[in-house]
This record gives C-alpha cells, structure tokens and sequence, in this order.
C-alpha cells in the first residue's frame, strides 16, 4: 500500500532525464503508469491518476501542450494554463504523484527553427491538400506522424483534420520517452482513447490502455480544461447537452433503437439551449463506425458550441 500523504513529486523537463529516471525505477522492480494531460487540471484528470494508481507503483503525470494537434485556427494561444496550481493539486492526490514530466518543448531537435513549447496565434495556410498544425506554421522541421487512418476519420475528424495525428504522434513520444507500463485516458475524450487504443495495438507497443470514466461537476457539465471560458450563461445552456444525452440513453434502453430519432432529440436540444452542433452520431463502440439502428453496444457522441468554446461530451448505451 502507497502512504497517504502530501508530497511533491519529482519535476522532470528534459527528456533523456525523464527517461533515465524511468529506466532506473524499472531496474528496481516498479512498474510505471502514466497520466497524459495539457495541465490547468481539475477532478477529472486528478480521477485518471487515481485510476492508474490501481494498476502500477509508481506515477508520472505529463504536462505539456502539444502544437501538433492545433490548427492555426483553433485556440493554442488561449489554452489555460496553471503549473503552478497544477502542482499543488497534484500533491493532494492520495497516494501522490511520483514525477511531473513537464518539458519545454518537445519538438526542439537542436536545429534552426526549434522554438518554444507554445506559440501566439498563427496564420492558416495549407500544404498540399491539407490545413496544417501550429507545429508546422512555426517551422520546427518535424517530419514524422503517427495516423490511425479509419478511426481517425469521422466525428472531431472531420473538423480538426490535423488534430489526431497531433495526438497519436504526441503520444508515442510520450510513450518512448517515459516508457510506462500502463497509461490512462478519459473516456470523455472516446475518440481519441479508441485512436490510442489502435495505435498501440497495432504498433505493438507493450502498454496497457485504460479508459477511466467521464468526470461531471455537480450540475452534469462533463469536466474539461476549457469550460473556465464559458461565461455563467454559456455553462447553463452547456448543460442542456447532458441533459439530452440522459434523455436519449434513457429512451434507448426503454426501447427505441431508431438512430435518427435519437439524434434529431439531442441536436433539437442542444440547439434550442442555442448550441452549435458540431456533430452528434452514434455509433459502434470499438470501430466508431455510425449505426442506424442499435444493436449492439453504442456510444453516442456529441461535440457543440457555446459562445467560443467547444465541447465535447457523450454516453454509452448498453440497449
């Protein structure tokens, strides 16, 4: 059993360091779990830590805002930060967090263009076909990506195309830089724990992948790092996506298994509460593949807009 005590954990910015600290723990004996996150944490990531502390000795808790995943468009320069208050919270965690991985950047290969970890706002251009990162706009000379090419495809897919690539290349890093044996997602996020869950299945990565379940502050409002810039009207109406999510689970498992009506119930919803849809589909819980009846095993997914800020929410059914 791990003492229950406050203490601070090891704070680790380079990589060859976090990764001779993780050879060295796993020469004794200890296995490794960790905590991906992009700081500015609340209960729902405190909830992943204390999953992983159920499955190895020690924990690792990443901070860092990863640029491969932002279109230029999208919000890099405003993402909430807080290392500070994230290290307090992490010291409150029952059992404790071992290390803070919290590198500058880690797209800086020692070569002309390497910049910082974050950046202000950048223009939108496009190479190709495609709508690029941030990682690219800035010039830092990162070639390699990791794509899960089906899964990647649909719902938070179609409006953040460059976005999982983002993710699955960020987490392989993580995963050879820290070298767990065990590393924990939320479920709030279902794509991309599907999309990681793939990767390392496929890529043969010796990891084990546990989804922890979706966090909800007392009003239903699924936790996430970007709900500090809803104004207190936006987060009310925010609720309405919830709300209708419950309505919908409820009718499924009452009977109704018509895809369509279920969606057309939570769009209405969310609209009227006067959301922005980005998507609402249902679908297969390991494939993602969209469903018009329900079968079998369903997640039904959500992504909507209040003022500026986009979130994302769902709920498995079980009918």
């Amino acid at each position: 059993m791990r003492k229950m005590e406050l203490r601070e954990a090891e704070i680790i910015r380079d990589k060859d360091e976090m990764r001779r600290w993780s050879r060295r723990m796993r020469s004794q004996g200890k296995t490794i779990g960790l905590v991906p996150t992009m700081g500015y944490l609340h209960q729902g990531h405190i909830s992943l830590i204390k999953e992983a502390h159920k499955h190895t000795d020690l924990i690792v808790v990443s901070i860092y805002v990863n640029p491969g995943q932002f279109a230029p468009s999208e919000d890099l320069s405003t993402y909430p930060s807080d290392f500070h208050g994230d290290l307090q919270k992490l010291m409150a965690v029952p059992g404790g967090v071992d290390a803070v991985f919290h590198p500058h950047n880690l797209y800086d290969y020692g070569s002309v263009g390497g910049g910082g970890g974050r950046s202000g706002d950048c223009d939108v251009r496009e190479e190709g076909k495609g709508v690029i990162s941030c990682l690219e706009e800035r010039g830092f000379g990162h070639e390699t990506w990791v794509r899960v090419e089906r899964l990647e495809k649909s719902m938070c897919g179609k409006s953040r195309p460059v976005f999982f690539r983002g993710v699955a290349t960020i987490v392989s890093k993580l995963f050879n830089i820290v070298e767990p044996d065990a590393a924990v997602f939320g479920k709030k996020d279902y794509q991309q724990w599907r999309i990681i869950s793939r990767m390392v299945r496929d890529l043969d990565f010796a990891i084990k992948v546990i989804g922890s379940e979706i966090v909800r502050d007392a009003d239903g409002l699924a936790m996430s790092s970007r709900n500090v810039h809803l104004s207190p009207e936006e987060r009310e109406k925010a609720l309405s996506i919830n709300r209708s999510l419950s309505r919908a689970k409820f009718a499924a498992e009452k009977g109704q298994t018509n895809c369509r009506e279920l969606r057309d119930l939570v769009i209405q919803a969310i609209e009227e509460a006067g959301g922005r849809i980005d998507y609402a589909e249902i679908v297969e819980q390991e494939s993602l593949e969209a469903v018009e009846e329900i079968r079998n095993p369903v997640v039904f997914c959500v992504a909507a807009r209040f003022g500026k800020v986009r979130l994302l929410d769902n709920m498995e059914i079980h009918a």
